[in-house]
């Protein structure tokens, strides 16, 4: 674990500024292309979610300031952000899963899948471990949507991104997924947000 030398760091101004609102989060939705994705678990007989779950973990993975969490004064760097995704059961309700991130995909399906059986198996909502260490994300497959708000606990210090993913939808023989984030902008500005959308496409497009 690292902390970020605020003092000299060149968001420090912004970072003092975001920090005094009462609700410092901003969020929105782009839609990435999934075709090679979809085509590709299709084909293998893999889980479409864990796919591109694995791609965007590797986009948040690649941008240094989704990594950073504020944790009292300071500002801590995360070497390895994780996954804790809602996982549904039979009778529609879910459980909080931490899925511990690997680059490498059948480790992170492994990982998946132990966190999937433990919940299919219990009803606990709050997994066994937990670290600041990671995004929250939800699939809503039943809708394509185009805007998204996460609840607000009121902690205007929480900094964990928190994400969620629409039903497929196509255009113009593409296949498009709505993905939503919502950051705390003391930390994360729409440059580093562009940095991971576009991250997660090149990851979506590099699977065969």
């Amino acid at each position: 674990m690292k902390y970020l030398d605020i003092e000299n760091w060149n968001r420090k101004q912004l970072f003092q500024h975001f920090r005094t609102m009462a609700d410092p989060t901003f969020g929105l939705v782009a839609d990435v292309e999934v075709s090679k994705t979809y085509q590709s678990a299709k084909e293998k007989g893999e889980s479409f979610f864990v796919r591109y779950l694995h791609a965007c973990m590797k986009a948040i993975n690649s941008v240094e300031n989704l990594k950073y969490r504020i944790e009292g004064d300071k500002v801590a760097i995360y070497e390895v952000i994780n996954a804790s995704a809602t996982i549904a059961r039979a009778d529609n309700t879910f459980g909080f899963s931490y899925i511990l991130y690997s680059e490498d995909f059948k480790e992170f399906y492994q990982n998946f899948q132990q966190e999937k059986d433990r919940i299919l198996n219990s009803t606990d909502l709050f997994p066994l471990q937990y670290s600041l260490g990671c995004i929250h994300c939800s699939a809503i497959p039943w809708v394509s949507f185009t805007g998204h708000k996460e609840p607000f606990s009121g902690n205007k210090d929480n900094s964990v991104p928190q994400l969620a993913f629409g039903k497929l939808k196509k255009k113009n023989g593409k296949m498009l997924l709505p993905v939503a984030i919502n950051v705390n902008h003391a930390l994360v500005d729409g440059y580093h947000v562009g940095q991971f959308f576009e991250k997660f496409q090149q990851e979506l497009d590099k699977i065969d």
